[in-house]
């Protein structure tokens, strides 16, 4: 009796210990086009990559069960281009649940196509944080480091900075890396531009407008729906801020790729005069999908 008792508090304690992780990150690996053997190789690097998100620790916090952050990460492969070597797109998307609710308000929604990377079947996917070990492991912690510093600008004030730093190492450890999308001088829209874009205080109004957005404005939607509102409308006049400064930023498209949607949705049932107020701004600043915006005024309450 007293062996079971002796044995039933060590499971207590042994659960009592467990650290949930920080993702609860579903990963999908699609392989148009490639053979049979690449589509059984690929199938063994998706559960590889879903163990490498959901069973690290990326921060020094505790999370519990339900505090993961929820992410899906999907990898297109399009190409062989070497024995082990591959050409793929890697889509990020994360959302965080809104405050008395259901709903869960998309928090990042970006494709990526400077992706490519070797896998040999079975391999272990390693990673340090203070080395450049391969392109695919550091592609993936990145996006990682990328998901939770989004999801910590939406509960505090620029909260997500030292997951942005942890980014950003990345970043520099790859810039002698043979793979593209690390350097800046292969384009203004990749992983690098999109660091300098969340560092640039020209752009701190970006990340300081998702918390008032989420925080000030969507979590409290079941309190008050026009203050709630109002605080939206604030936080987009701080994007607005930004695109007069600084306008076509890379950070600014990932956000409204985001967010586009979700403030059709929110100011279809405002005011006449909140409605005008919000499509003027948005087709402001994301002109390309000005007939999306449109969208709000032309519905009626």
């Amino acid at each position: 009796m007293r062996k079971t008792i002796y044995l039933f508090i060590l499971m207590l304690i042994s659960l009592g210990s467990v650290k949930a992780q920080e993702l609860q990150c579903m990963v999908q690996i699609s392989s148009p086009g490639m053979s049979e053997t690449d589509r059984q190789i690929l199938q063994t690097l998706q559960s590889s990559v879903y163990e490498f998100m959901n069973q690290r620790n990326w921060t020094e916090y505790q999370f519990k069960s339900e505090e993961r952050i929820e992410a899906s990460i999907l990898i297109t492969v399009n190409e062989k281009i070497g024995s082990d070597e591959y050409r793929a797109t890697i889509q990020v998307q994360s959302r965080r649940p809104i405050f008395k609710t259901s709903y869960s308000s998309p928090i990042i929604n970006h494709n990526d196509r400077d992706f490519s990377f070797r896998y040999v079947e079975n391999q272990p996917l390693e990673f340090a944080d203070n080395a450049f070990t391969n392109n695919l492991t550091s592609v993936l912690a990145f996006y990682a480091y990328l998901i939770i510093g989004f999801d910590f600008d939406t509960f505090s004030p620029m909260g997500g900075t030292p997951y942005f730093e942890k980014a950003q190492s990345i970043v520099n450890l790859a810039q002698n890396a043979p793979e593209r999308g690390w350097k800046s001088f292969e384009g203004q829209r990749n992983r690098y531009w999109l660091m300098e874009n969340i560092f640039n205080s020209q752009y701190s109004n970006i990340r300081r407008a998702l918390y008032t957005y989420h925080r000030l404005g969507f979590d409290t939607m079941t309190d008050n729906m026009d203050m709630a509102r109002t605080e939206v409308v604030n936080a987009i006049e701080m994007f607005q801020q930004v695109h007069r400064q600084r306008p076509g930023s890379y950070l600014m498209s990932i956000i409204m790729t985001t967010k586009g949607d979700e403030l059709v949705n929110l100011f279809t049932e405002a005011p006449a005069m909140e409605k005008n107020q919000v499509v003027q701004i948005l087709t402001e600043i994301d002109p390309a999908n000005s007939a999306r915006y449109r969208r709000i005024t032309q519905s009626r309450n």
